[in-house]
C-alpha cells in the first residue's frame, strides 16, 4: 500500500532544536488541517493588529483554523511543487504564500468566507513611524474642535497657533503629514486629537483550494502564473 504524501517526514535543516521542533509541530498541524477541512484559503494582511486578528477569528472557531508565521514553513506543509504536495493542486496554494500572509482551512461556504473578509476592515490611529495613507492640511484660521486650555500643548506640536478672544486660531495653513511619508510624533498626536483614523487592518484572499476546484481572487493574477510545478 502507497504511504500517504501527508506521511513523509520534513526535514528543516540549520536550526536548533526547540525551534526544529516548533516547525515540524506547525508542518503537522498545517496538514491535519488539510485534512479535516475541505477548503484552504490563502489571505494577505496589512497593518496587523493581534487583537482585531483575534476576534476576527473566532467567527471560524467551529470551523476552521487559521495559521500566521513563516511563509517558508506553511509552504513546506503544503508542498512547494506538484512532486512533493500532500494533496492534489496545493502547489499552487503554496506558490502564492508571500509577504504577509496567512493560511484559513475551514468547512465554511465559500459565499459566507468571501461575505466575512470582503465586510472586515478595521481603521485605526497611526503611531509615529507609520507612513501617511493621505496628506492632511489644516487650513488658516480658527480651530473650534480645541479648547483655549489646549493652545499650549498645541503649540508645542508644532502647529502654528495663538489664542484669539479665547479661541484657537490657526495662523497659517499647516500641513500635518503628507502621503507617503513618515508620521513623525508630532504629527501622529495631532491626528489623534483630529480624530483622524490613517490606518487600516484588512485581511484579503488571495486564493481558494478545495479537492475539486482551485479560484484565484487576486487582481492581476492568472492561473498560469502558479500552475507551473
Amino acid at each position: 500500500m502507497p504511504k500517504s504524501k501527508r506521511d513523509r517526514p520534513v526535514t528543516l535543516s540549520k536550526t536548533k532544536k526547540k525551534g526544529r521542533d516548533h516547525k515540524e509541530t506547525i508542518v503537522n498541524a498545517i496538514r491535519e488541517s488539510v485534512e479535516k477541512y475541505s477548503s484552504v484559503y490563502v489571505f494577505s494582511f496589512e497593518n496587523m493588529r493581534n487583537i482585531k486578528f483575534n476576534e476576527f477569528r473566532q467567527q471560524f472557531m467551529h470551523n476552521g483554523r487559521f495559521f500566521l508565521g513563516s511563509n517558508k514553513v506553511m509552504q513546506v506543509a503544503l508542498g512547494r511543487s506538484a512532486s512533493d504536495e500532500i494533496r492534489s493542486g496545493l502547489y499552487k496554494v503554496s506558490k502564492l504564500i508571500n509577504g504577509n500572509a496567512g493560511l484559513l482551512a475551514t468547512d465554511m461556504p465559500k459565499e459566507e468566507v468571501e461575505s466575512l473578509f470582503n465586510a472586515y476592515e478595521d481603521a485605526y490611529f497611526s503611531k509615529t513611524g507609520r507612513i501617511a495613507a493621505e496628506t492632511v492640511e489644516l487650513k488658516e484660521g480658527p480651530l473650534e474642535q480645541f479648547t483655549h486650555d489646549m493652545e499650549p500643548f498645541l503649540r508645542k506640536q508644532k502647529l502654528p497657533v495663538r489664542l484669539n478672544k479665547g479661541t484657537v486660531e490657526l495662523i497659517s495653513d499647516f500641513v500635518v503629514c503628507e502621503e507617503g511619508k513618515a508620521l513623525s510624533p508630532e504629527s501622529a498626536h495631532i491626528l489623534r486629537l483630529l480624530g483622524k483614523k490613517l490606518s487600516t487592518f484588512k485581511l484579503t484572499l488571495v486564493c481558494r483550494w478545495s479537492p475539486i476546484d482551485f479560484e484565484l481572487y487576486q487582481e492581476g493574477l492568472d492561473l498560469s502564473d502558479v500552475e507551473t510545478s
